[in-house]
């Protein structure tokens, strides 16, 4: 005769062991030290700021904040005029 199986136990430890692998898995796709973080998010910022004072039409809103008031003065800042 076979062995006894208690079936709730055994849900229970193929669940726990599901979660288990689950979270391994978000370890590795998601797990990053608060310094990972902080250096991709300064790279971020440096690599968005870069855009930025690339743009053929700069930002009228933040003209100023991205190219710098000197050049900001020297090119055109201001909204386009709108046709109606």
């Amino acid at each position: 005769m076979g062995e006894v199986l208690n079936l709730r136990r055994a849900r229970k430890a193929r669940e726990r062991a599901e979660k288990t692998r689950d979270a391994e898995a978000n370890r590795v796709a998601f797990g990053r030290t608060k310094a990972e973080r902080r250096a991709r998010e300064a790279q971020n910022d440096l690599e968005r700021a870069w855009l930025d004072a690339h743009r053929l039409e700069p930002d009228p809103e933040n003209c100023e904040a991205v190219l710098g008031k000197e050049h900001a003065e020297s090119i055109e800042c201001s909204a386009p005029a709108q046709d109606a």
